[in-house]
């Protein structure tokens, strides 16, 4: 973590600012330099809230007390005394989160588990062609980029952060899974910041970013348009907010897929792993091949987990997505791509009267 990350920061729940104890400092090299960083700390913020920074990432998730209660234990003295505190102040919302999200945190940390940086293609590209997919999904060009802050709420591998960091930008990336640790680790550029969290709790200061980019995150969430709200209050007016979402198909497999994946996903991770290796995976590969697709096994097998493991999988409609802008006041809302399985669409913050 680069310390000068804490102004973007704060607390998930109350919005508070952070306060950095640091309990150590290391070194990450960026375009061939070296950095000082802060490898370990804790994030202290309001009513009682606080949050580990391990491996370099703030991990600022509402359960991160209880995620990773080795480590506070090992540098809170009072950490008991802390937890029972947020236990009895917040009982019913604690138990409401980490019932939410547990599964959807495993499932894509197995899933980008796979992911080899030095051979594998994301969706289908490598980094050119990540960034071109951004620059079209954002409607946005190279030289606009230049000197934008950039909030990317589901990141992944976070190979599309670099690109754009390359450009000019300055880049946020979140995730949810321990994904960003290996997001984190083969970062090179200074200006592409990463931190663990959840698009429903954004541990982002409000009106701060001139692109929110959320891509394929908020239809693995269990209220796709309540996420999508919680994303609006951190773009700036006149800023940009962008997200990629699955239409619905009129195609036999795509809706027995569909069908089937809502009780196969129930299974045990490690199990549907294996169901999937030895059933989908064969067949993927003989049609793909077929069809002339170069995708290696890793790649078949992400896809596949993509699809089928998440605990939630929504669709919609452009016009229904296009009225979530609608409602809270952007303009220009615009469908920027479309591809077989969703589309990209756009709006424009607007400037809210003051009354």
């Amino acid at each position: 973590m680069q310390e000068s990350l804490l102004v973007l920061l704060r607390c998930p729940v109350t919005k508070s600012d952070l306060q950095l104890q640091v309990i150590a400092r290391g070194h990450k090299q960026y375009n061939g330099v070296q950095q000082e960083v802060i490898e370990e700390g804790i994030l202290f913020a309001g009513e009682d809230w606080f949050y580990p920074v391990i491996k370099g990432i703030p991990r600022l998730i509402v359960e991160a007390y209880a995620d990773y209660e080795p480590f506070l234990r090992q540098h809170i003295p009072d950490y008991d005394q802390r937890r029972q505190r947020l236990e009895n102040k917040y009982h019913g919302f604690m138990r409401y989160v980490i019932k939410k999200n547990r599964r959807t945190k495993q499932s894509f940390a197995q899933e980008w588990r796979l992911f080899d940086y030095g051979k594998d293609k994301t969706w289908d590209a490598d980094p050119a062609g990540m960034f071109q997919r951004f620059l079209d999904e954002t409607a946005e060009t190279r030289a606009s980029l230049a000197g934008n802050l950039i909030f990317d709420a589901g990141c992944g591998n976070g190979l599309l952060n670099q690109s754009i960091a390359q450009h000019g930008a300055t880049i946020l990336g979140m995730d949810f899974s321990l994904s960003i640790e290996e997001a984190y680790r083969q970062n090179s550029q200074p200006n592409a910041l990463f931190i663990q969290g959840d698009v429903q709790y954004p541990p982002v200061a409000f009106e701060q970013f001139d692109i929110v980019h959320c891509s394929g995150v908020l239809i693995h969430t269990n209220n796709p348009e309540l996420s999508f709200s919680c994303l609006d209050p951190h773009v700036k007016p006149g800023g940009k907010l962008s997200v990629w979402l699955y239409h619905p198909r009129q195609d036999f497999i795509h809706n027995l897929f569909n069908f089937i994946r809502r009780f196969t996903s129930r299974l045990p991770l490690r199990l549907q792993y294996y169901l999937y290796g030895v059933t989908l995976l064969p067949v993927s590969y003989i049609i793909k091949r077929i069809k002339g697709n170069k995708q290696n096994i890793r790649e078949m097998m992400i896809d596949i987990l993509d699809w089928f493991t998440p605990e939630f999988r929504h669709q919609f409609e452009q016009q229904e997505a296009a009225t979530w802008y609608y409602k809270r006041i952007y303009a220009g809302v615009t469908t920027t791509t479309v591809n077989l399985f969703g589309y990209n669409m756009v709006g424009i913050k607007q400037k809210v009267p003051s009354r």
